[in-house]
This record gives structure tokens, C-alpha cells and sequence, in this order.
């Protein structure tokens, strides 16, 4: 059985990550979606274990202490982590698994996990992603301008990504993720092991 593969998956907050992930998910059994660590509340309509496992600040730098992080950063005051078993058993089981995660995050990941794919979900402009964060109504203004100002960092980031998605168009940008997906395991840098067992064959 062969490995699965790392996509890590980035974008401002209020960008439409999830919405423009999950159909993906829902179409692609192969694939798989790791579930962060957090230390900051529960949204409404938020569960514990399938958005996020919502944990304390000790619960978390336990974890940090016991290896149990694949990557770890510190976001708009909360903390946000990747456990590491559940994505080392996915890939080795064959399954694709995405970590939506922040910029700082995906930086440490592309140190230890250079083989990854880095896929980062742009808006369409500054004022759409301002309208969609202030029309959510679910965190107070001065939330939403540190998400405001922690965009303009990690959008300057996302040239260190293998392939940017401007979400303009849910439909299009679906089709696109597929394509990139696609793509980016047709790259030779993630079949040296198939041309190696055909360089090896007998010649006719």
C-alpha cells in the first residue's frame, strides 16, 4: 500500500476554507480531514472533536511537553496545535490527510515535512474578506480587526505555498482544489520510487 499524502492548507480567516474544503471531503472517502487543537472557545454550533478538540492552556503545554504536536503556533491570543498520531496513522494507512492550519504552523510543517503539498486559499480582494469577516456577527470588532491585521501577514506569506485558490467562485475554486490535488501527486519528486522499480526492469 502506498503513503498517503500531506496537504497542508492555509488562508485568512474568513476566506472560506472550510466551506470550499468540505465538498472535496465528502466526494474524496480517500481523503481525510486532521482535527486541531485549540485553546480558544467553541463557536456556536462548534463540537468538541470534530471542529476542533477545544483543550486549556495546561492540557496544551502538556502535549507540547509529550511530543505530541506535529506543529504548534499562537494565533489572534489563542494557541492552535496538529496532534501528531492521527495524522502519522492516516498517511501511513494510505489516506491524503489536509491540515488546515495557520501560516505559522505550515512553516514549521515545510521544515519537517518538506514532501508536503502547501495550498493557500486566497480571497478575491481586501473587501470581500473584510465583509465576510464583520458579517459573521459572531465576535466582537476588535477580534475581527486582529483577524483583519493577521491577514495582510499571511496573505505577504503565501508565495511560500505550492499553489494559491482565490475563492471568488465556490464552484470554480472546488474545481480547482481537485485539479491542484491532482497535480501535485503527479509530481516527480513523489513517484522517484516508481521510477526507480521501472529503471530496474528487464530491457525487451
Amino acid at each position: 500500500m502506498s503513503k498517503g499524502t500531506l496537504i497542508v492548507y492555509s488562508g485568512p480567516s474568513g476566506v472560506g476554507k472550510g466551506t470550499l474544503l468540505l465538498p472535496y471531503l465528502q466526494a474524496h472517502p480517500e481523503a481525510a480531514l486532521s482535527v486541531s487543537m485549540t485553546t480558544r472557545s467553541p463557536r456556536p454550533g462548534e463540537r468538541d472533536g470534530v471542529e476542533y478538540y477545544f483543550v486549556s492552556k495546561q492540557r496544551f503545554d502538556e502535549e507540547i511537553g509529550q511530543g505530541g504536536l506535529l506543529e504548534y503556533a499562537q494565533y489572534s491570543g489563542n494557541y492552535y496545535g496538529t496532534p501528531r498520531r492521527m495524522v502519522e496513522e492516516k498517511i501511513a494507512q494510505g489516506k491524503d490527510v489536509f491540515l488546515e492550519i495557520e501560516v505559522q504552523g505550515a512553516m514549521k510543517i515545510k521544515q519537517t515535512f518538506p514532501e508536503a503539498v502547501f495550498i493557500f486559499v486566497m480571497p478575491p480582494s481586501w473587501e470581500v474578506l473584510k465583509k465576510r469577516l464583520t458579517g459573521r456577527g459572531t465576535e466582537p470588532p476588535e477580534v475581527v480587526g486582529r483577524r483583519l491585521a493577521a491577514a495582510q501577514d499571511e496573505i505577504h506569506m503565501a508565495e511560500k505555498y505550492d499553489y494559491i485558490i482565490v475563492n471568488d467562485d465556490l464552484e470554480a475554486a472546488g474545481k480547482k482544489l481537485e485539479a491542484v490535488v491532482i497535480a501535485a501527486k503527479c509530481e516527480a519528486r513523489r513517484l522517484q520510487e516508481t521510477v526507480r522499480q521501472l529503471g530496474g526492469m528487464p530491457s525487451v
